[in-house]
């Protein structure tokens, strides 16, 4: 049975997340916009393993991934999902980098990239739901 309660708490906080990787972006600040954008997509997948009743114990977005249910294409989000679990670490600490702040590494291009990958994830994440939602009503004939 589907939880639409923790699924849709997630969902709204991957939205807000996105939204604010998108006022960082406006402001310049790329290390942080793409650093929202990967926690926009983790709080997406977490949303639908959470509604699905998985449990997991990770930030990565790819093992988030594998944990699905295999019925689940997730073809079309393999790229982005690889490219905002590169984001995680590096773009909040000064010690991922040999020298300089995280903010010497990023630019608009790499946040405008961050965002539009999110944005696919969130949205396959949404229609993976939809999709479900649907067969469980087929089944309970509700």
């Amino acid at each position: 049975m589907l939880n639409e309660f923790k699924y849709s708490r997630w969902i709204r906080a991957a939205c807000q997340a996105l939204e604010s990787a998108k006022a960082d972006l406006s402001r310049g600040e790329y290390n942080w916009s793409c650093f929202k954008a990967e926690q926009a997509a983790e709080c997406a997948l977490k949303g639908l393993l959470k509604g699905l009743g998985i449990l997991y114990d990770t930030h990565s977005l790819t093992r988030m991934l594998a944990g699905l249910p295999k019925d689940l294409d997730s073809s079309s989000i393999t790229k982005a999902v690889s490219e905002l679990d590169k984001l995680f670490l590096p773009t909040r600490y000064p010690d991922a980098w040999v020298e300089g702040v995280p903010s010497n590494y990023y630019t608009r291009q790499n946040a405008r990239a961050a965002i539009s990958y999110a944005m696919m994830i969130i949205k396959w994440v949404e229609d993976a739901w939809s999709s479900l939602k649907r067969q469980e009503r087929r089944i309970t004939g509700t």
